[in-house]
């Protein structure tokens, strides 16, 4: 009896690699994907890194707020470079393979590292929250050794949750279907392949992702609360946008990221639809990686005047 459960498992787990399907089997279009995707992820390391740089270097941006966007950069840096550099490489390749423990270390690194950007999210609403509601006690609220905590706290939390997520996914039983209709081995799209019945383990990541996703936005709402009834308090109309200002970066990146995460892990199964998915996985996977540094330069009068002193300009 015992043998024969063996066997039974040994054959439901034949599964030794997937097939990434990606975007198109047409050389000519994988030939522009190719050169598209990989002009996305050259400014995606440089804006990224020159934003670490800045902050590393330019003693007015050693601040909360600006160590947790340089965190950001990171997280996005590391985002990317776990599913584009292999994505390029199946564009130019006629073998798409990805073998088993690829697929489980990449989908366990790729979780962890978007639920690091949601809790990290809500770490930033709440350093704007405390410099408008609480200006005075900023510096003592926000000390280093308080960011240093929260950071590791959203650092450690993402890799617990994506354990989870993971070992809930990956327990079921992989047989014949190994074709994944993506660019890299993301959660939906596996679990189609399990030849198990699936729903106890999608209500689990649907009640992780609620969790996941939910729980930060919440806080960040709630820090938007109290930040418009500080700034409605503000006299002056040029006091209220100066305040209001510091705070449109975040707001940006935030409705970018949440609402295509939000799309992607909390609805139902049946509503899953391959190629619209991937389009969505692209834009808060890569297309948000690429915008953060642009959104946060543009509109910031600090960065900007660190990049003309990087530059040996004179920042007036």
């Amino acid at each position: 009896m015992a043998n024969d459960e063996e066997s039974h498992w040994a054959n439901t787990t034949s599964v030794s690699e997937f097939i990434l399907l990606g975007f198109s089997s047409h050389p000519k279009t994988q030939l522009l994907l190719f050169v598209l995707f990989l002009t996305i992820y050259l400014a995606t390391l440089f804006g990224n890194s020159l934003l670490i740089a800045l902050v590393k270097t330019d003693s007015r941006l050693h601040t909360p707020m600006y160590f947790f966007l340089a965190n950001l950069s990171f997280v996005d840096i590391s985002y990317t470079t776990t599913t584009v550099p292999q994505m390029l490489v199946h564009l130019l390749s006629t073998k798409r393979s990805i073998s088993y423990v690829a697929c489980v270390a990449q989908m366990y690194i790729f979780l962890s590292l978007g639920i690091i950007e949601c809790i990290l999210y809500a770490v930033m609403a709440y350093d704007r929250y405390v410099a408008i509601c609480h200006p005075l006690r900023y510096t003592v609220i926000m000390n280093r050794s308080v960011c240093i905590k929260m950071a590791i706290s959203f650092w450690v939390s993402g890799f617990l949750f994506a354990t989870l997520n993971t070992s809930f996914t990956m327990r079921l039983p992989y047989c014949k279907l190994n074709e994944i209709n993506h660019f890299f081995c993301e959660v939906p799209a596996i679990l189609k392949l399990a030849c198990a019945d699936t729903h106890l383990t999608e209500l689990v990541v649907f009640v992780m992702a609620v969790i996941i996703l939910l729980t930060p936005l919440s806080l960040i709402l709630i820090s938007y609360v109290f930040i418009l009834e500080a700034i409605l308090r503000i006299s002056s109309g040029e006091g209220r946008f100066k305040t209001f200002s510091t705070c449109t970066s975040h707001i940006t990146v935030v409705t970018l990221f949440y609402g295509a995460a939000i799309f992607m892990y909390m609805r139902p199964a049946s509503s899953y639809s391959p190629e619209r998915d991937k389009k969505f996985s692209l834009f808060y996977n890569v297309v948000s990686a690429l915008l953060n540094p642009l959104i946060y330069s543009l509109r910031n009068k600090e960065v900007k005047g660190a990049v003309f002193k990087l530059m040996g300009k004179t920042d007036h």
